[in-house]
């Protein structure tokens, strides 16, 4: 990627990894022309299973709670990145965001900003039953479950923890109370469960769930990713293709991580997120806040800066809005997983957020 000029004046001082001063832009731009408009905000680092792709099985020390953003801490960042930085789309992450206490709140506060992001949650779906249409409520638009297999026993296997029941039925209440499309989002492993990639996509267009398959990326706590143990995205098309006709989906893509195609004509589509493989880094549109209030221009970063500490301060709206632009400013052209030289970030995606 080159580096572009957009037509502001510079603001000295900050200089992107191109070497071109940041522009005085109100957004979150980059010196690669990129804008990132959809802020992904981890709500917690804590989670209730203990999926082996991500932690050990005892888990991990849990953030301690006075260094967790407080609800209105989290919600004035929220509206600093609407109202002043141009994010039109919140994704609420964690850990497991059906963890953090007053969850329906948060998410009414958010959704009566001005102007009202697209608001969305990424979850394992373990309480969703009883949530979804409290959820739906207080304005939540859409929802993603992580799911990688329907086989009761390889669930207990995988996350440590016999809850597929519970999280089978938080997808089918989340439907129910409108929650349209639910998402899945399956991550294939070697040697575990790779042959369940048509039965789960079998089992998503029988429920009307949307299937994402993503590539296994190295954002394990144990760091503990092998290359060879992926399953990568033309592996899942060959099996995928097997058993169904797939044919490119008509809409184009824009800064959608997921490629899509059409099962046997359609409607029915499955996407396929090749981080590794296909980065699409190019076109990545994303900015991210952890829950201690760290914001981070890449979920592959190691450069990141402290938010909560300025909010604690008592910073200025606009001295915080100037910090994210400029860490935004900071962004590599791409997350590097392919070069010799990438090291995989110190924090682990339960703390990052997804």
């Amino acid at each position: 990627m080159t580096a572009v000029h957009l037509g502001f004046p510079r603001v000295p001082g900050n200089r992107g990894p191109s070497g071109t001063p940041r522009p005085e832009h109100p957004g979150l731009v980059d010196s690669f022309g990129r804008v990132a408009t959809d802020l992904r905000v981890s709500l917690t680092d804590r989670c209730n299973l203990r999926c082996t792709y991500c932690m050990p099985a005892e888990g991990l020390d849990w953030m301690p709670s006075d260094q967790v953003l407080s609800d209105d801490e989290l919600v004035r960042l929220m509206r600093i990145a609407v109202e002043m930085l141009g994010v039109t789309d919140i994704r609420l992450t964690g850990g497991e965001p059906l963890l953090r206490p007053g969850l329906e709140q948060i998410v009414e506060r958010i959704t009566a900003l001005e102007p009202r992001p697209r608001v969305s949650m990424t979850t394992n779906g373990i309480g969703l039953a009883k949530r979804a249409p409290g959820l739906v409520s207080a304005g939540l638009d859409r929802i993603n479950v992580s799911l990688d297999t329907i086989d009761r026993e390889r669930f207990a296997e995988l996350t440590r923890r016999d809850r597929l029941p519970h999280v089978l039925a938080g997808l089918a209440a989340a439907r129910d109370a409108g929650l349209s499309p639910v998402k899945i989002n399956s991550v294939l492993m070697r040697g575990y469960n790779e042959h369940e990639a048509v039965p789960l996509l079998r089992f998503c267009l029988e429920e009307g769930y949307h299937l994402r398959f993503i590539e296994q990326m190295p954002l394990d706590a144990q760091h503990g990713w092998n290359r060879r143990d992926m399953i990568t995205a033309e592996e899942i098309l060959a099996m995928l293709g097997e058993a169904f006709t797939l044919s490119p989906f008509p809409a184009p893509r824009g800064g959608a991580p997921a490629e899509r195609w059409l099962v046997d004509g359609g409607p029915g589509d499955v996407g396929v997120i090749a981080s590794v493989t296909r980065p699409f880094c190019s076109a990545c549109e994303r900015t991210r806040l952890t829950a201690d209030g760290a914001v981070r221009s890449c979920l592959f970063s190691n450069d990141e800066t402290d938010l909560r500490s300025l909010v604690r301060a008592g910073a200025r709206d606009e001295e915080v809005a100037d910090a994210w632009r400029d860490t935004m400013w900071r962004k590599l052209a791409g997350h590097e997983i392919n070069e010799a030289g990438f090291a995989q970030p110190i924090r682990p995606m339960s703390a990052i957020g997804g």
